[in-house]
């Protein structure tokens, strides 16, 4: 962008926002290696230019930092055809040849960690130390995927005849849409995509229009490696553009598989899409996780739990606690811990700053969100004890709300965003029935130092991931996937590549007893 451009932005900033943080004046400048700042589409191993551009803009400050093809229904159909042509090639490749790719592509994006970080950041808004966990995040889904597609073992079951063998086939099911979201721009591809090839699929990426720089670098760094053309396919376009590239991915015919993170909202919508051609679909949809303080907890650990689950990303991931509740007899010096806590971790800046924990939310619509959670909780009675100020742009005070009730607004949608709600609670049983109290069930957590009522609760939590006395729990090794309108299906761990398979019974007869 010019400097004249940038001089602009900053002067309509000050005009909208003139409270806005000294550190929010400054030029923050994207400073990448060249090769890893793509903003063409990547089809069938060619960087490809659309119609149109659409841009992308740093949430902590407004400024553009690039402007990114938009891709259309062309474009997607392109992509669509380039991997459905790639399949039958690269299913042909052993499972070691595989590997040894996509362990390839796990020790380029390690190499390259600082700028793929950077990008992160800029266009996600995440702070550097948090950008720079995805990408170590990110890149174990490749190494994990590596090892595990030389793990994808068939069955010879036992005949009842003695003329014949049952044989049980694993396959791939051929092109994978793979649609992601905004809040972890690069770990949500290799879930899904790290699985898909080990697998033998090839796959059609539409990243979200707010973060799709890491996609694009992710495709460089694929191509560096040596993951064949066509494979990996990556279409990124504006909002305006999403239903059309959306309604291809999911309704055209040579589309096997669709795997998506996101609303819950959106996952019904495309399952609708893609029932039409019975497409397999994975959906790793919204949350509302409970976080639990029983009496007997460690207040400290509780404390620590509560902080790094909550306020990670500024609240922006599917996995954040949402409602909190604790029990009579601890919750007041759980309070006052906590207080102090948020007081001396959370500070609030651009993503790039070295002391900032606490960036921006992805754009102001999201902290619209949060500051009409926070308006609604305190005119039912709830009591901001730390922030409840909607900051300049799309910034937010973290903020700290006591006396709340089951009847407000922040118990019965998701947040995303750094606002903690706490309910006081008497019982174990009152707790499960307000946890259990919600249409999604993605993670839960519990703090708790009696083992019975660690193993009652634990298995009463209607979720499919749960923490105790853990408030941090992804890791490539376990599965990842939620219970009720949470999702289908599961990502990561074993289980994540059989997402990508089909199982085929092959009966061989005519055999001499």
């Amino acid at each position: 962008m010019s400097t004249l451009c940038v001089l602009k932005t900053r002067c309509f900033l000050r005009q909208l926002f003139p409270g806005l943080p000294a550190a929010m004046h400054r030029h923050y400048s994207l400073d990448v290696a060249a090769p890893l700042l793509r903003t063409q589409g990547y089809v069938d191993g060619r960087w490809i230019s659309a119609a149109s551009v659409f841009p992308v803009l740093d949430p902590a400050t407004g400024q553009e930092i690039a402007r990114v093809s938009d891709c259309g229904s062309a474009e997607a159909k392109q992509a669509v055809d380039a991997a459905y042509k790639a399949f039958y090639s690269w299913k042909q490749y052993t499972a070691k040849e595989r590997s040894v790719l996509l362990r390839k592509w796990f020790d380029l994006l390690t190499l390259h960690k600082e700028d793929l970080a950077k990008l992160i950041t800029f266009e996600s808004g995440k702070p550097m130390r948090e950008s720079l966990g995805e990408i170590a995040y990110s890149a174990s889904f490749l190494e994990w995927f590596s090892e595990e597609a030389r793990r994808v073992y068939g069955d010879i079951v036992p005949s009842p005849a003695k003329d014949r063998k049952i044989l049980l086939l694993k396959q791939p099911v051929g092109v994978a849409s793979i649609i992601t979201p905004w809040n972890f721009p690069s770990a949500m591809i290799t879930r899904k995509v790290g699985a898909a090839l080990a697998a033998g699929c090839t796959v059609v990426v539409k990243p979200a229009e707010d973060t799709p720089l890491s996609a694009l670098a992710l495709a460089e760094l694929a191509e560096q490696a040596g993951i064949p053309a066509g494979v990996f396919n990556v279409v990124p376009c504006s909002r305006e553009k999403t239903p059309l590239v959306g309604q291809v991915l999911c309704t055209d015919p040579l589309v096997a598989k669709i795997s998506f993170t996101g609303s819950t909202a959106t996952g019904k919508v495309l399952l609708k899409m893609a029932a039409d051609t019975v497409k397999k679909a994975s959906m790793e949809l919204g949350g509302h996780a409970p976080f639990i303080v029983f009496d007997s907890a460690d207040v400290d650990k509780a404390v620590a739990g509560a902080m790094a689950s909550k306020f990670r990303n500024s609240g922006q991931t599917c996995v954040c606690s949402n409602r909190f509740l604790v029990q009579s007899g601890i919750h007041d010096r759980f309070m006052e811990k906590l207080s102090q806590a948020m007081d001396a971790e959370l500070h609030v800046g651009h993503g790039s700053e070295p002391d900032t924990t606490q960036g921006p939310l992805i754009n102001t619509r999201a902290a619209e969100k949060v500051a009409h959670q926070i308006s609604d909780a305190v005119s039912r009675g709830a009591k901001v004890l730390k922030g409840g100020k909607r900051l300049d742009g799309s910034f937010m005070e973290p903020t700290l709300l006591a006396d709340v009730t089951t009847e407000m607004l922040c118990m019965k949608e998701e947040t995303f965003g750094p606002l903690l709600p706490v309910i006081r609670f008497n019982t174990e049983e009152e707790a499960l029935a307000i946890a259990n109290a919600s249409n999604v069930g993605l993670a839960g957590y519990l703090y708790s130092q009696d083992v019975s009522q660690i193993w009652r609760v634990a298995e009463a939590l209607e979720v499919g991931i749960v923490g105790v006395n853990e408030g941090l729990l992804s890791t490539p090794e376990a599965t990842f996937g939620g219970v009720k309108q949470s999702g289908l299906g599961l990502e990561g761990s074993k289980y994540g590549i059989k997402e990508y398979l089909e199982v085929k019974y092959m009966c061989l007869g005519g055999l001499k007893p």
